[in-house]
């Protein structure tokens, strides 16, 4: 854990996170503190996309995710990766899904918009969130940043490798 977590529940509050009404400056705020924590921020970050999926994925109903649990495998993996896109409708998120693999681009990213360039892609949020989402609708994949704003270029991509059906751990489809 970061080790100013005192400082970082100042600026967001569970209340906030979990009624939607905390702004893009706090949240803006706390990415740039959380960089400085090091090695730590990717962590933090990847725990945060995993979270952001389970709750988004809760958070539909029962009778959705029923549906979406029961699709053919490739139909499984639009449904999740739709849910993905929605989550990231305020980054101007694009997907593609195609034999076996994904892609997203993200072209305003609040993780990634710094002010100097980093050595290492801050996108771990992104990947994190497409993995578990699919994890929670029995699809295993893998994915890995091949491009991010803080490193160089003009979107973040991420790049999604659907390996095929697995079993989660903790049904998502149950209501």
């Amino acid at each position: 854990m970061p080790s100013r977590l005192d400082f970082y529940e100042e600026w967001l509050s569970p209340d906030g996170l979990r009624d939607g009404s905390i702004g893009i400056a706090p949240v803006s705020a706390v990415i740039g503190f959380l960089r400085t924590e090091g090695e730590q921020y990717h962590e933090v970050v990847a725990r945060a996309g995993t979270l952001a999926a389970a709750w988004s994925v809760a958070a539909l109903p029962a009778l959705q995710r029923r549906l979406g649990g029961s699709l053919p495998l490739s139909l499984r993996c639009y449904f999740a990766l739709r849910i993905v896109r929605d989550e990231l409708s305020m980054s101007s998120a694009v997907s593609r899904l195609r034999r076996g693999h994904a892609t997203f681009r993200v072209q305003s990213s609040v993780f990634c918009s710094v002010r100097a360039t980093h050595a290492r892609p801050l996108c771990d949020f992104y990947a994190a969130l497409a993995v578990e989402t699919l994890r929670c609708f029995q699809v295993a994949a893998a994915a890995r940043i091949d491009g991010c704003r803080a490193v160089s270029g003009p979107a973040c991509e991420v790049s999604i490798d659907i390996v095929g059906a697995s079993t989660a751990t903790e049904p998502a489809m149950a209501a």
